[in-house]
């Protein structure tokens, strides 16, 4: 591994959770119409195109410049959707609570179930994605 941070070897974690804040944003921010038509379409389409990009962008970061290895790559990015999972179950709960709405048992639930069903399949996308890339590069560290 290179010295590519000067702060210390925690690198990756930043990085962790930067992605993870750029998916709660995402899925906080970008609206969602009441109604399900073109619009409602257009928007979902745009947040998954976002974290799609955010997703590849996280990859090709700790493959190329971090030089991870593409099992601690698979991982880092997973933990980043995890990350961002939490967070907007947290998001569910809080709005749950303040607007007086919503099963608070299925919610709480919501804080464990969503980062793993989010997590498990970005781990193994990751891993397919960070595989391939290591034959471009085939030196990395693990």
């Amino acid at each position: 591994m290179t010295d590519l941070d000067a702060s210390g070897k925690h690198y990756w974690l930043r990085a962790v959770a930067l992605f993870g804040a750029v998916y709660l944003v995402v899925g906080v921010a970008f609206p969602n119409p009441a109604v399900a038509n073109r619009v409602q379409f257009i928007w979902r389409l745009a947040a998954w195109l976002t974290c799609a990009v955010a997703f590849a962008i996280h990859i090709a970061l700790e493959a190329f410049r971090f030089q991870s290895s593409p099992r601690r790559t698979a991982l880092h990015a997973a933990m980043s959707v995890a990350l961002g999972a939490f967070g907007l179950a947290v998001a569910a709960n809080i709005h749950a609570l303040t607007s007086g709405t919503g099963n608070q048992r299925l919610l709480a639930f919501a804080l464990v179930i969503w980062p793993i069903i989010t997590a498990a399949p970005a781990f193994v996308v990751a891993l397919a994605v960070a595989a391939v890339l290591a034959r471009v590069r085939p030196n990395y560290v693990d």
